[in-house]
């Protein structure tokens, strides 16, 4: 794997620590300022909404310059805005520097997935990806776990301190380990903007949506569920976590690796079993043990879809990837917010902690159902000869939808 994977590597641990670090210093950061943990929640709310936002924003407004440059331009922006995090006098600011941080997640996120794709051969693009998101769940084991303990020792303001550190890190990494791509010529906003035409571009986005979806919906409520449904100590949530961070590794580095084989077959194997470990959850939650191995295997499966979501939409988005990249990023955060907001509906309801799993289990079974169509309607667009009538095939974005298990074959994208 070549080192500038590295790079984006490291940019993506600074983004995933910045964007889970807050959930655990939520409490210091409400009696600094003198409000209420739910308005502190603002600061979680705000940062998922300014990731579906940012995410075509950013990448529509680096269209006219390179890659490498627009990377660099994204971890400037990132490290500001956790400047202005560390800095903040009132709440209202420490909003606008999370706010200002999130813009940069989903356009780092697809342009580097885009990147990282077009570093390596054809049959490995899926496991160039897995390394690059490999940074995202590294964080979750060690920089979430780390940024959480200082912040409750030093202050959260160091905390935010040494993640835009990290930031400018990943900055230097990129400037000098990401090659200078040449802007491709021909490929316009217009073009970008033609891949959404695609119904297979938009089911794997609403794949996206559901299916990692369904891991948040458990894992959004995991610390009460684990206390006061297990019989966890407050204490143990955070190791919980880390145990859910190393599912999350593992499970990336084989869903990588298995999708550059059979992309669609991993898939179909990741949602099904992420459905049913999270229907299991309702019963494995009270027991200690079996809680620990299914919060462990709720990351694995669930991070084992998401190369393979993000390579589907990068293969039918070809030859204009870079907006569908992106924007399927936002889609990840729109699914963490939607399982949020469905899971707590089935607290307030009085079902109690245990029933967001069945909420998780519903959502990852229709991202199934939702790849079983995708797949069917591929295999009759093959079947005729022709492109999926959803396809946009304009100059030069879609030419042909390939199988679901056939390496695409597409012109090298080096703008």
């Amino acid at each position: 794997m070549p080192l500038a994977l590295l790079a984006l590597a490291i940019g993506a641990f600074g983004i995933g620590t910045t964007e889970f670090v807050i959930m655990g210093l939520l409490p210091q950061v409400a009696g600094d300022f003198g409000v209420s943990v739910p308005t502190a929640g603002l600061l979680v709310t705000g940062y998922a909404l300014g990731v579906v936002a940012g995410a075509p924003l950013m990448t529509v407004l680096g269209t006219r310059i390179s890659r490498k440059r627009m990377l660099m331009l994204l971890m400037g922006l990132f490290v500001l805005g956790n400047l202005v995090s560390a800095v903040a006098p009132v709440f209202a600011v420490l909003l606008l520097g999370r706010v200002i941080a999130s813009l940069a997640h989903g356009a780092f996120f697809g342009i580097g997935s885009v990147v990282a794709a077009e570093l390596v051969a054809p049959q490995k693009k899926a496991g160039a990806i897995a390394m690059m998101f490999t940074g995202l769940t590294v964080a979750n084991v060690v920089g979430v776990p780390l940024g959480t303990l200082v912040g409750q020792t030093a202050g959260w303001r160091v905390t935010f301190v040494i993640v835009a550190a990290l930031g400018v890190l990943g900055l230097l990494g990129v400037a000098r380990l990401v090659p200078d791509m040449p802007k491709q010529e021909g490929v316009h906003l217009r073009h970008e903007l033609a891949v959404f035409r695609n119904v297979q571009v938009l089911l794997a986005m609403a794949m996206t949506v559901l299916g990692f979806g369904g891991v948040f919906a458990a894992i959004t409520y995991i610390a009460p569920m684990m206390t006061g449904v297990t019989g966890y100590a407050e204490g143990s949530v955070t190791w919980l976590l880390v145990l859910f961070g190393l599912g999350m590794v593992a499970g990336n580095l084989v869903g990588g690796r298995f999708a550059d084989r059979r992309l669609m077959p991993m898939l179909y194997t990741a949602l099904a079993s992420l459905a049913a470990v999270l229907a299991l959850f309702t019963v494995t939650a009270h027991g200690k043990a079996a809680a620990a191995v299914t919060v462990f295997l709720i990351g694995a499966l669930g991070f084992a879809t998401v190369p393979p979501l993000q390579k589907r939409v990068l293969d039918q988005a070809h030859g204009a990837p870079t907006l569908a990249s992106a924007v399927n990023i936002g889609a990840f955060n729109l699914g963490n917010a939607l399982s949020a907001w469905l899971g707590g509906l089935v607290i307030s309801a009085g079902y109690g902690y245990t029933a967001v799993n069945w909420v998780g289990a519903a959502l990852a079974a229709a991202a199934l159902v939702l790849a079983l169509v995708s797949s069917a309607l591929e295999r009759g667009a093959v079947k005729r000869g022709k492109p999926d009538g959803g396809a946009a095939a304009r100059g030069r974005v879609v030419a042909r939808v390939p199988a679901a298990d056939e390496p695409a074959r597409v012109p090298a994208d080096r703008s």
